[in-house]
């Protein structure tokens, strides 16, 4: 037994035991659970400073037998006989008899950074939109992407990579990853710039990735007392307004986003039912509540025996039925009781203490939620 299993708890190691792979419990300690300090640039964006979205439709060529059936695939086939006619191969006389599995119709998506200027290369995924099998090997024949306005900001062209694996027997196959979406690095370049200046710009926001009052708050009491009364005002939760005057924006930027406050957070628990994760804020709090929790388990087990007779005997074999049942009514999990304004740390020791299972876990925290006693928001996706 590795050393520091023997030093913990032995209730705390068979609770975690039960639980197994089913449950992810994000447990902060008081001591890491205390909010440290944060650069402006890590929980918030200038406003206008930010990616766009491209798309785009392709075929990807050069597979080996893996592409759409022509056949099934309308779409396909009628955008490789457009791709033809555009080179000057007329394919329209002779377009039912097409019946090659090697090209694959797919979407093209990618996001156009911020100032991205023409000339510079962004990366695109691709993901099929037939029933090709694998796009490994293939590759992208030039692709426009367009924005939302309906205007070519790139053009796309280039291998694809999977980085899926399979192999396929005749009676067994594996496989790794999904050979049916893929990525080109730097497999677009830009032909066009979002316009967006930061010069002669009086004012700049920045918008907080987790809207708080407290935190906006704290975020304009810093950039004041570093810049000067004035120059920063919180207008609500997620934006906080900042005055340039005459000063240079990429330099009053690169001031303030060094920066550091203290980000406020709400007490907050996240339950993902279909996975059984829980997430707990450091902020929860629990009032004072008893908690008892158990099911009553009955197992039974059948064990039929054969019986052979003597063979002098001239009897008859026959199978004997045997049944083991074993209950199991929780006898030995008792009623916890857990003081008002427990932190988070004491919950979950308290609850693994009664040896409470994941999809338990679960249904408790939201029954005490329900009792009220619970302070915090509860999320369930």
């Amino acid at each position: 037994m590795p050393a520091d299993e023997r030093a913990a708890p032995k209730g705390l190691w068979s609770a975690m035991r039960r639980m197994g792979g089913l449950l992810a419990l994000l447990l902060l300690l008081p001591g890491l659970a205390l909010a440290q300090p944060v650069r402006i640039k890590d929980i918030a964006d200038i406003e206008g400073v930010r990616d766009n979205q491209l798309v785009g439709y392709g075929l990807v060529v050069g597979l080996p037998g893996t592409g759409d059936r022509l056949r099934t695939a309308i779409f396909t086939r009628q955008s490789l006989v457009g791709m033809l006619e555009r080179l000057g191969v007329n394919t329209r006389d002779n377009e039912a008899r097409l019946d090659t599995r090697n090209i694959a119709a797919v979407m093209v998506t990618a996001n156009l950074p911020a100032f991205a200027q023409p000339g510079s290369r962004i990366d695109v995924a691709i993901s099929s939109l037939g029933d090709a099998q694998n796009l490994t090997g293939g590759m992208l024949v030039v692709t426009p992407l367009l924005g939302a306005d309906g205007e070519v900001y790139a053009v796309a062209q280039g291998a694809v990579a999977t980085g899926a694996i399979g192999a396929r027997g005749a009676g067994a196959s594996v496989q790794r990853g999904v050979p049916t979406s893929a990525r080109i690095s730097a497999g677009a370049i830009v032909e066009r710039a979002v316009p967006f200046t930061l010069a002669n710009r009086p004012t700049l926001r920045l918008a907080l990735r987790n809207p708080d009052f407290t935190t906006a708050r704290r975020i304009a009491a810093a950039i004041n007392r570093a810049q000067g009364q004035g120059v920063a005002r919180a207008t609500d939760p997620r934006t906080v307004l900042l005055n340039l005057g005459n000063r240079d924006p990429v330099a009053f930027i690169t001031d303030i986003e060094q920066l550091r406050v203290t980000p406020d957070q709400v007490a907050r628990v996240v339950i993902e039912e279909a996975s059984g994760t829980i997430v707990m804020g450091s902020n929860v709090r629990v009032s004072t509540v008893a908690i008892a929790q158990g099911n009553l388990t009955i197992r039974i087990t059948e064990t039929p025996q054969v019986v052979q007779p003597n063979p002098l005997a001239g009897g008859e074999t026959v199978v004997v039925p045997r049944t083991q049942i074993e209950v199991d009514d929780q006898r030995e999990r008792r009623v916890g009781v857990l003081d008002g304004g427990v932190t988070l740390e004491e919950l979950v020791r308290g609850l693994n203490s009664l040896g409470v299972g994941p999809r338990d876990l679960i249904t408790i925290l939201q029954t005490i939620r329900a009792a009220g006693a619970l302070q915090a928001e509860l999320e369930v996706r």
